[in-house]
């Protein structure tokens, strides 16, 4: 399996070094937003949709959160 390269901070457009921080403040693990860093306008696009919608903007966050859960399991990733 390819995998992609994590970008550091030093390599993170600011406006990606705030968000990647913000991520890691809660807890949550960077890896995605670095890896998506590769390709800037993806990251915008991603982070502009992705937010509203796993605050429970459009569906209720706990069940967000089963889903994603159900995914991993799927596909055997433990997260």
């Amino acid at each position: 399996m390819a995998r992609i390269r994590l970008k550091e901070d030093h390599e993170l457009e600011p406006g990606t070094l705030k968000a990647v921080k913000a991520i890691e403040a809660s807890g949550a693990d960077s890896s995605t937003a670095r890896g998506l860093a590769h390709a800037q306008a993806l990251f915008d696009s991603y982070f502009q949709f992705y937010m509203p919608a796993r605050k429970g903007n459009a569906v209720d966050e706990a069940l967000i959160e089963l889903v994603r859960l159900k995914i991993a399991r799927h596909n055997n990733c433990f997260t």
